[in-house]
């Protein structure tokens, strides 16, 4: 069940909310905003309903930094408003949705609905790639995770980018991230249209979840086209040579391959997964033994324990 924090002291707005909302969600009542926050901030409900009907400037305040925070913000929020509530502009009263008080037994139930139904349509997305990120992936494992779905997970990186970026400087860094999301989006989709996933983690981190017959073919098939394509994104005479020179992380000069493709893949065929942790420590270290491997190169976990 979805949890949600209802913040009110009105105790009839609580028996209300209680008679028909406790069978379908899991509720946690406050009678302020302040016993609420410690729930909120561990808990991090699917939902908050907060009573604004006595126009409580600290409790709107709170509201509006939670609802500004990146990771908070992702919370939905519906106010209860009072029934003559008049409004000219939302810049000050940051939420998803509202309830007139006098309309709320026969509403409450389609509002929530409704908002739940749309955070799912809402993606956040990456701004360089137009791809999920770090939020989406999260949920979309946990949701594997939780339903118990047999899948793969492969997690894409490049080698030597930042002397890349160091020499050739970030737009160019950028159209080559640009052009690895496209790549994978595009390669993923052509081999599994339906029930695959792709993602971006941030700078050229890339995760997409997959068939377990599918991705290692698809796997190979991206780094084919991406080894095709990387050598475009070099001036000539660095092409021609195979190699670049630019400063390593301390700072000194050195001679620097053209960029690889490392893809480690993970999958819970033999061993289900526990955890979000798990997978991510799985595929930090699969997608280390890639990343050891010279050139581009697709690694499989195979171990069945």
């Amino acid at each position: 069940m979805n949890t949600i924090v209802i913040i009110t002291n009105n105790s009839a707005i609580i028996k209300l909310l209680q008679d028909q909302l406790l069978n379908k969600h899991n509720l946690i009542i406050f009678s302020n905003i302040f016993s609420a926050l410690d729930s909120i901030y561990n808990s991090n409900p699917e939902m908050i309903i907060a009573d604004l009907c006595n126009d409580d400037s600290i409790l709107i305040t709170i509201l509006n930094d939670l609802k500004s925070d990146y990771i908070f913000g992702q919370i939905s929020l519906i106010g209860i408003l009072p029934d003559d509530f008049l409004i000219n502009s939302w810049e000050n009263l940051i939420i998803d949705d509202y309830i007139r008080v006098g309309t709320l037994e026969k509403e409450i139930n389609l509002r929530i609905e409704l908002n739940f139904l749309r955070t799912k349509r809402i993606v956040e997305v990456n701004p360089l790639t137009g791809l999920p990120g770090n939020i989406s992936i999260t949920n979309q494992i946990k949701k594997k995770i939780e339903t118990n779905e047999i899948f793969a997970i492969a997690y894409a990186d490049l080698d030597f980018f930042k002397p890349f970026n160091d020499k050739y400087g970030f737009s160019r860094g950028d159209e080559v991230i640009r052009m690895l999301g496209r790549l994978i989006y595009n390669k993923v989709r052509e081999h599994q249209p339906h029930g695959s996933f792709v993602g971006h983690i941030g700078g050229d981190d890339f995760i997409y979840i997959m068939d377990i017959d599918l991705i290692e073919e698809t796997s190979k098939n991206i780094i084919e086209n991406y080894d095709k394509i990387i050598p475009a994104f070099y001036d000539p005479a660095d092409t021609e040579k195979g190699y670049i020179e630019s400063t390593n992380r301390q700072g000194n000069s050195e001679i620097f391959p053209i960029m690889s493709l490392s893809i480690g893949i993970t999958h819970n065929r033999y061993k289900k997964f526990l955890h979000y942790g798990e997978v991510a420590e799985k595929l930090a270290e699969i997608k280390s033994y890639a990343k050891s491997i010279k050139g581009s190169y697709c690694i499989v976990d195979r171990r069945q324990f």
